[in-house]
């Protein structure tokens, strides 16, 4: 099928880690993901290995979400050239919940800002089917376990999970001040792991401010030690708790949500929250004891104090995805932890 003749779909953050994987996922299911991205905390060697995966040279385009005017001729080109898009996935922002804390003002420009950009252009353009890329982190810390749809959202416990929370406030005010907006909220737990080929996978400039990363990289000799933020958590070995899922099992739910939304009534809007996780969670100790049973490679880590705007434990309920989306996750915590080193061990820096 040839680039013209697939749905198109807005990819924004689409060199970025999960934007990346589910460009693959949305090419596999017959769209045309055109990338975006203004690659301030992600690389251009992603769009090379996307491109490289579904040998073909994709489109992308180096635009920030936040600069209206170059967004909206790309939206004006695409109608130009006969390939409308047919729906947006917004992956665009900054999401490190302890850089958030340092830099509150910043997250709420880029993430809660460039978001309101993107809808604004959409809807002058008619484009009114989003997926957004939301969290667990709009639960704040949970008053029970596992999280559902319904549960309320208390206190953010950083700047980045307030953000998430307003960028869902602004998407359902949105969609209610237009006819047929359809909008799918992913609050996804923790995405890990790379596309099994290991030609894309995680790829954090500098530090990394994730555990996964920060684990290979301690495991391949990159960094000296993992430091494991608290021990004396309420939890069975004092470490948090998440709720960890394959990158891909996280790639083919923006897929089915996208689906979903052009299945809706074109009349009618609605908004609907959907959890994506495994409806399991895994403490960090039990993380690093995996990892290293699963690929006879030894993490050199450490007990440190507590980090601001951690929460204790959360994992999913994901039985609404299941029977709404269609979707389950495929791929356990080994795999997950098998294809991250794999993706490492082909970086090897």
């Amino acid at each position: 099928m040839s680039e013209g003749s697939r749905p198109h779909v807005l990819v924004t953050g689409g060199a970025g880690y999960i934007g990346s994987h589910t460009a693959v996922a949305l090419h596999e299911a017959g769209f045309c993901p055109v990338l975006l991205d203004n690659l301030d905390n992600a690389s251009i060697e992603a769009v090379s290995g996307v491109r490289e995966i579904c040998q073909e040279d994709l489109p992308f385009h180096q635009i920030d979400v936040r600069d209206g005017a170059s967004l909206d001729k790309l939206f004006s080109d695409l109608y130009a050239q006969g390939t409308p898009l047919q729906g947006i996935l917004h992956f665009a922002a900054h999401k490190a919940v302890g850089e958030s804390v340092a830099q509150p003002a910043r997250y709420a420009s880029n993430n809660v800002g460039g978001l309101a950009v993107l809808l604004e252009t959409a809807a002058k353009h008619g484009v009114n089917n989003v997926v957004f890329s939301s969290s667990c982190t709009v639960y704040g810390e949970p008053s029970q376990v596992p999280v559902s749809e319904s549960a309320p959202f208390q206190t953010a416990e950083s700047p980045y999970g307030w953000t998430k929370q307003a960028c869902e406030r602004v998407l359902t005010d949105h969609a209610q001040s237009l006819a047929g907006a359809h909008v799918a909220l992913l609050r996804y737990f923790n995405p890990i792991g790379a596309h099994p080929s290991a030609i894309i996978g995680e790829l954090p400039l500098g530090v990394p401010n994730n555990l996964i990363p920060y684990l290979t990289q301690t495991a391949s000799g990159i960094r000296q030690k993992l430091t494991v933020f608290g021990n004396d958590y309420p939890t069975p070995d004092g470490t948090c708790v998440r709720d960890y899922l394959h990158v891909m099992d996280l790639a083919e739910a923006h897929v089915a949500a996208l689906k979903w939304c052009k299945t809706q009534a074109s009349t009618s809007s609605v908004v609907r929250a959907f959890n994506l996780g495994t409806g399991q969670g895994a403490s960090v100790l039990e993380v690093i004891q995996t990892f290293e049973r699963v690929t006879g490679q030894q993490v050199a880590h450490e007990i440190g104090g507590r980090r601001a705007g951690d929460v204790v434990a959360i994992w999913a309920d994901p039985s609404r995805a299941q029977k709404e989306l269609a979707w389950s996750t495929q791929r356990d915590l080994a795999t997950s932890l098998q294809d991250a080193w794999r993706w490492q061990e082909k970086l090897g820096r």
